[in-house]
């Protein structure tokens, strides 16, 4: 229930129809901390567990927050560390990750940035590499999402989604491909990025979303 991907987590957690999340805190289970986040541990308390080894009414303390990350790592089939510096307890939630035989995984960071040198030394530690939401969801055995395919009225929007199935292509490609003239093409192109059906990345890439 910490600040941060902790937090986003949860709350991602919640906002699903039918979305459960726990947090286990290193305070009693009556005890929200951070104290900003009394609102986020009533949710969590209505619809999901808080759980906790402290005595209720107990406070932070320095030793808490390591003890409970063995419980994180115990209830977690897999943990995956999205940033952490070299002295971190993500890091810590890790290494009990390891000794359970749990997988663990991370996100890679910039190379010159010390809030990723300790989740960069798991990569090359052996961790499992997350470059993408996939990555996460194989890890749990998961299906990603069926995205349902957009509406079509206008017949050159139609033309220029069925030539992107081949995969993304430029403005010049595209056009060839889906057989309109230059202007009809970038006119279905606008239309269908403005509706967020596709993407078109700055080095001039068009692709589905």
């Amino acid at each position: 229930m910490a600040r941060g991907i902790d937090a986003a987590g949860h709350r991602a957690a919640l906002g699903c129809p039918s979305g459960a999340t726990i947090a286990v805190l290193g305070t009693g289970v009556d005890v929200a901390y951070p104290v900003s986040h009394r609102a986020l541990h009533e949710r969590i308390a209505e619809t999901g567990l808080v759980l906790s080894e402290e005595l209720p009414g107990d406070r932070a303390n320095g030793g808490s927050f390591p003890k409970r990350n063995r419980i994180i790592a115990a209830l977690a089939s897999v943990t995956i560390v999205c940033e952490a510096p070299e002295r971190s307890g993500a890091l810590i939630t890790a290494r009990y990750a390891n000794d359970l035989g749990r997988t663990v995984a991370a996100v890679p960071g910039r190379i010159d940035s010390p809030q990723s040198q300790g989740s960069n030394r798991l990569l090359r530690d052996g961790a499992c590499v997350i470059a993408d939401v996939a990555d996460a969801l194989c890890l749990i055995h998961a299906a990603p999402p069926e995205r349902a395919e957009p509406s079509f009225d206008d017949p050159d929007e139609r033309a220029v989604w069925n030539a992107l199935e081949l995969g993304p292509a430029d403005i010049d490609t595209l056009t060839a491909r889906a057989h309109l003239a230059p202007r009809a093409c970038l006119a279905a192109v606008t239309s269908l990025e403005l509706r967020g059906a596709i993407d078109c990345a700055l080095d001039g890439a068009i692709r589905r979303r």
